[in-house]
């Protein structure tokens, strides 16, 4: 097989990956699906980073809920990497693509008051939820309703994910974000 055939033949293996979607599609979804990708790492990894250095008085509680929101995150990965790698796309190479492309920020700092960190994860969770939308919408548009399903529960996860935070860094009875 000459080097043109092949070349024709992987065009046409990578447009047979698209699931009948425009070529367009496919672009804007699995490149949406990697910076997505890339801030599910990233609060994957600051909700491991504060469950492995919380300290107080609710540190068990605060532990056991951190180490099950890090399940659900991480257990996102890898439908979100393979969902935009059957739309023809790529999924993230390295640590350093996930830096370049995450939306959410890090903390690195050396300690953090544990109604802080619940905090920061609330806002971080909420913004995760906001972006997922964001992919959701792009899906609508163009018809993709397989990872618009997946997002919707995502979504779901991710508001419960900010309940609970919310809920379990309340200091007053009644009181608001």
């Amino acid at each position: 097989m000459s080097s043109k055939e092949k070349a024709g033949k992987n065009r046409r293996s990578r447009a047979d990956m698209r699931g009948g979607f425009s070529e367009e599609a496919t672009k804007e979804i699995s490149a949406s699906l990697r910076v997505l990708l890339a801030d599910v790492f990233a609060v994957y990894m600051k909700t491991k980073n504060f469950h492995w250095h919380l300290s107080g008085p609710h540190f068990r509680d605060y532990h056991l809920m951190l180490d099950d929101h890090g399940d659900e995150l991480f257990a996102m990965t890898d439908p979100i990497a393979e969902r935009g790698r059957k739309l023809g796309g790529k999924a993230l190479h390295s640590i350093g693509e996930i830096a370049k492309l995450q939306r959410i920020q890090d903390n690195d700092a050396d300690y953090v008051d544990p109604q802080d960190m619940l905090a920061e994860l609330r806002e971080d969770n909420q913004q995760l939820c906001a972006e997922m939308r964001e992919v959701h919408s792009l899906c609508d548009d163009h018809g993709d309703v397989a990872t618009a399903s997946l997002l919707e529960n995502w979504i779901d996860e991710g508001e419960k994910r900010a309940w609970f935070l919310f809920e379990a860094g309340r200091t007053t009875p009644g009181s608001n974000y």
